[in-house]
């Protein structure tokens, strides 16, 4: 916007790398992994953004953009029990650069049972037309550079339909259609500390199986796990026996739901905590990333 402040938008693991080439104290080693990743302490916190709070601030504006925020939620609470306070915005909206003329709609909506319910909405609201998903027609075009080996185009573009947080809305206030997203967020009492002080983590190798989701309940939120029950082990590491699937890939959240049968590629671990220990595939970036998936094979 010609302002003294620039900013920078990262794609993949750009931004990760960035802070570690640039800013390495802003860094800390993760014992159990070996690597340092972004962290902050508590008194180099400048500023503290709260995305719940920065949405009743972006309504307050007026503007067209804010017009839109308002004209979404208020279709979704016409619809529905749900209200300002299960919401919150992120991005260029939360941090004010967006572009009237460009930018999406982006939410955060917090909580298992919001996220149950808004989707049971959006659903609805899809089917008689007040809004559209977004991957209900997709320009294949604007996916020229697609790179995963064991994912196609048109399997991404299935499982983000399904999980209807996706859509479009015609908005009035900004004359053109805007995309939007309600990405999920846990609350506060719904998080949970699984690790003890000791725990211990070793890579076992690249692995391909097939996996039963027996436990959804965290799929939606980052990182994304899954309960799952071996089915059967294609390549990798003989004695596997992975009780769950951990994503922290954006594309892989939500990607199965309860009782489906699904092909995973990822990393086996071996996490040893509190006296216990089990096995997990996870998938995250590092070499192999276009080898990894996870994806429905039936339900």
């Amino acid at each position: 916007d010609g302002g003294p402040v620039k900013y920078y938008k990262f794609y993949e693991d750009e931004g990760l790398r960035f802070v570690l080439e640039r800013y390495p104290q802003y860094t800390t080693l993760l014992k159990p992994l070996g690597l340092r990743v972004v962290a902050v302490s508590e008194e180099e916190v400048a500023e503290v953004r709260d995305p719940q709070k920065g949405l009743l601030k972006l309504v307050e504006k007026g503007d067209p953009m804010s017009k839109a925020v308002e004209e979404l939620l208020q279709v979704v609470e016409g619809s529905s029990k749900l209200t300002y306070k299960c919401f919150g915005v992120f991005g260029s909206l939360l941090h004010d650069f967006y572009r009237v003329d460009l930018s999406d709609l982006d939410f955060t909506v917090y909580g298992m049972s919001e996220l149950k319910e808004l989707r049971e909405v959006l659903s609805e609201l899809y089917s008689e037309g007040s809004l559209r998903n977004e991957f209900e027609v997709v320009d294949s075009s604007k996916f020229s550079r697609w790179r995963f080996k064991n994912y196609t185009l048109g399997e991404y573009v299935y499982h983000q339909w399904r999980k209807l947080i996706y859509g479009v809305i015609e908005s009035k206030s900004l004359g053109r259609p805007v995309k939007f997203e309600f990405e999920p967020v846990l609350k506060w009492d719904e998080i949970i500390n699984e690790y003890s002080d000791d725990y211990e983590v070793e890579c076992l190798g690249f692995v391909e199986a097939l996996v039963e989701v027996v436990d959804d309940r965290y799929s939606p939120f980052m990182p994304s796990k899954y309960g799952v029950e071996l089915v059967e082990l294609i390549s990798g590491f003989r004695d596997a026996n992975p009780t769950r699937v951990v994503s922290y890939v954006e594309e892989f959240r939500m990607q199965l739901f309860e009782g489906e049968v699904g092909f995973v590629a990822g990393w086996l671990e071996e996490v040893r905590c509190g006296g216990r220990s089990f096995q997990q595939i996870v998938l995250t970036r590092r070499e192999r990333y276009y080898d990894q998936v996870l994806k429905l094979v039936r339900g």
